[in-house]
């Protein structure tokens, strides 16, 4: 691989990577804590539930124990009840709202037409307990300027940003912060909690920019394509995405990468448990990515058979362990792993945009060496004749598509997103 190639993949590999600035939500927003989900949730097979529910409902809290909680640790309680019910926190009395900024002392919204309602100071904190209708819709204000309630467990994108919500009655987003492991650093999960009751779960990476409009190039714009029984978990990248999302080194411009294996694991053994304690698990569970993204939702499929129905690559970089590595150094690609492993029991979505001539120059085995090639494009191609050879079969547990000349950004994922979801649902 030419250095001009290896410092093409690398400004493609990192494009769509966006951290998040925020406690949730994708916004910047200060203050304390916010919607509930409500009660309810599935069952496995997919059964049960409430439409547009959050996940299983809990007792109340003692209030003075919860402002003791806070008064004695501020951040522990916070987080402490948001890895619980969430917030705000179902106290005697209606609900517990929180803000952490002076600030921001009023609490507004659908219970008080958006005039502010007088939040009482304490150590570090302000605090209100209202009884508000289920679905009402808040946010923490001085008077002038109104920010969502970055700890909030429900709330939804509307044209000024983000809306923290309670106990929505309608499909919405729920997030979990601070989700982590010995080997992953802490990230956001934000859920899309469908109207109606989950048939089908999927898992999707970068989760900053599944659902934010103001993400990079608008943003996958899930919330707008997903079918109405599937519920969605979005996984937040972090500045290790290179690693995590890559399941062995490679070179573009330096050795990085090969953190695939924990990342998996993570996926596995963290983020499927938290969902499943909170919402059940339906019958069908996928996993879906673009760019690094596909390919690490490849190798989480690979990692775990038989443990997800589905895997979907928009995109992918499937060429990943031969871009920089050449001359007998290379690592195994994923096109070369799943040519080894044969057929797999996991249905399987493969896309690109771009276009190329598609040539091995280098004898690696790789077709993505030709100066024209863009999007991963030849890469997938040749992923896509191999999972044919070994027995996928178009339309039945294969799905390919060619978006010609489509850039390799979230505008065009999003565009054509509703190709695998609609597969996936399908199932």
């Amino acid at each position: 691989m030419s250095l001009v190639r290896t410092a093409a993949a690398a400004i493609v590999l990192l494009a769509c990577s966006n951290t998040d600035d925020g406690q949730g939500g994708g916004t910047t927003d200060s203050g304390g804590a916010g919607g509930l989900g409500g009660a309810g949730g599935i069952t496995t097979g997919g059964s049960g539930g409430s439409g547009g529910s959050g996940g299983s409902g809990g007792g109340i809290t003692a209030l003075d124990a919860l402002l003791n909680g806070l008064r004695n640790d501020l951040q522990g309680t916070l987080q402490s009840q948001s890895d619980g019910d969430g917030w705000p926190a179902p106290v005697e009395g209606g609900h517990l709202f929180v803000s952490t900024d002076g600030n921001l002392a009023q609490l507004a919204g659908d219970h008080d037409n958006w005039q502010g309602t007088a939040m009482t100071p304490d150590q570090a904190f302000w605090w209100l307990v209202l009884s508000v209708l289920p679905g009402s819709h808040y946010k923490l204000t001085d008077g002038n300027t109104f920010s969502a309630d970055p700890w909030s467990r429900a709330y939804e994108h509307d044209n000024n940003g983000v809306m923290s919500m309670l106990a929505p009655t309608s499909a919405h987003l729920e997030r979990f912060h601070h989700v982590g492991d010995s080997s992953n650093a802490d990230r956001t999960v934000r859920v899309w909690v469908p109207a109606d009751p989950p048939t089908h779960l999927l898992y999707v990476h970068d989760g900053q920019n599944l659902f934010d409009p103001e993400a990079m190039w608008g943003g996958w714009q899930l919330d707008q394509t997903v079918p109405p029984a599937m519920m969605l978990v979005g996984i937040d990248n972090t500045s290790a995405r290179m690693d995590e999302y890559t399941h062995v080194t490679d070179d573009i411009g330096g050795i990085i990468g090969g953190a695939g294996d924990a990342y998996a694991d993570f996926v596995q053994t963290t983020v499927r448990p938290l969902v499943a304690s909170r919402y059940g698990e339906p019958s069908r569970v996928g996993v879906m990515g673009s760019s690094l993204g596909g390919l690490i939702s490849f190798h989480i499929a690979d990692r775990h058979p038989g443990a997800y129905d589905f895997a979907a690559s928009m995109s992918g970089t499937m060429g990943w362990g031969s871009i920089g590595l050449t001359g007998g150094m290379q690592n195994e690609t994923m096109i070369e792993r799943y040519a080894a492993n044969g057929h797999g029991t996991t249905a399987l979505y493969v896309d690109s945009g771009g276009s190329g001539s598609c040539v091995d120059s280098d004898g690696d085995g790789i077709e993505d060496d030709a100066p024209d090639g863009s999007d991963n494009y030849c890469e997938n191609k040749q992923l896509e004749g191999v999972l044919l050879s070994i027995g996928y079969v178009q339309g039945v547990d294969l799905w390919h598509w060619y978006e010609p000349g489509a850039p390799h950004n979230e505008a065009a994922w999003a565009a054509r997103v509703w190709r695998p979801l609609g597969a996936f649902a399908g199932l």
